[in-house]
C-alpha cells in the first residue's frame, strides 16, 4: 500500500463508520418495518450488510486495503502484509470509526446519540458461532488473496450474508462493530457485559481460520 498513513486510517476509520451504520441502520428499519417477524427482520440487516461490504471493499481496498476490522489486521500484521507498528493505529481507527457509526445512526433514526446495548447475546453457543464467524471469514480473506484477489470484495460480503444465518450470533466476526454494537440499544445491539466474550472469540477465530487458509492455500498471499 503506497498511500500516506494518514490517508490509511482515514479510510479505515470511515469505511468501519460506514459498516456500522449500515448494521445499526438497517436493523432500526428492519425493526420498523418488520411488524414483530425476527426473520424478516434478520433479512432486513443481512442484505444491506453484505451488500455495503462489497462496495467499501472495492472503493477503499486500494487505499487501505479495506480491513474494517482488528482481527483482519491483526492477522495481516502476522503475515507480513501489514506493516506491525501500523495494526494498533488501524485497530484504533476502525474502533473509533465504529462508535461514531454507531451515533451516525441514532441520529438518523432520531435516537440518543449515546446508549448502552440491552441485547443479551452469551453462552456457549454464541461464542461458538462466533469462533466459526470468524475462522470462516479469515479464511476466506486469506484464501481470496492467494487464489482470486480481484473477487475479495465479493466474498467476503458474501460470507458475511450467509454467516448472519449459519451462525448462532449472526457473525459479528469483528471487535470493532462488536464494540459499537455495545452502543446500541437497537435489534442489532448488544448488552456491554457480553462484548468481552464475543472479542476472545473472535481473536480465537480469527486465529483458527488464518491458520486454516495457510494448511490449504500456502504461504505466499497476493498483496
Amino acid at each position: 500500500m503506497s498511500e500516506p498513513l494518514p490517508r490509511r486510517l482515514l479510510a479505515e476509520a470511515l469505511g468501519t463508520g460506514l459498516l456500522v451504520a449500515t448494521v445499526v441502520g438497517s436493523g432500526m428499519m428492519a425493526e420498523q418495518l418488520a411488524g414483530g417477524n425476527v426473520a424478516i427482520a434478520l433479512l432486513g440487516n443481512t442484505i444491506p450488510t453484505g451488500a455495503i461490504l462489497v462496495v467499501l471493499i472495492t472503493l477503499l481496498g486500494p487505499i487501505s486495503g479495506a480491513h474494517f476490522n482488528p482481527v483482519v489486521s491483526g492477522a495481516m500484521a502476522v503475515r507480513g502484509l501489514l506493516p506491525a507498528r501500523e495494526a494498533a493505529p488501524y485497530m484504533l481507527a476502525q474502533i473509533m470509526g465504529g462508535i461514531a457509526g454507531t451515533f451516525l445512526a441514532h441520529a438518523m433514526f432520531g435516537q440518543p446519540l449515546l446508549a448502552s446495548g440491552v441485547v443479551a447475546r452469551g453462552g456457549i453457543g454464541q461464542w461458538t458461532g462466533e469462533v466459526i464467524a470468524t475462522a470462516t471469514l479469515l479464511f476466506v480473506i486469506f484464501g481470496g488473496l492467494r487464489v482470486a484477489p480481484q473477487h475479495v470484495p465479493l466474498l467476503v460480503g458474501l460470507t458475511i450474508t450467509a454467516a448472519y444465518w449459519f451462525t448462532s450470533s449472526t457473525s459479528f466476526a469483528n471487535p470493532a462493530v462488536t464494540i459499537a454494537r455495545g452502543f446500541t440499544p437497537s435489534f442489532s445491539g448488544i448488552a456491554p457485559g457480553d462484548v468481552p466474550a464475543f472479542i476472545l472469540a473472535q481473536i480465537a477465530g480469527a486465529g483458527l481460520g488464518a491458520v486454516a487458509a495457510r494448511a490449504v492455500f500456502g504461504h505466499r498471499l497476493e498483496r
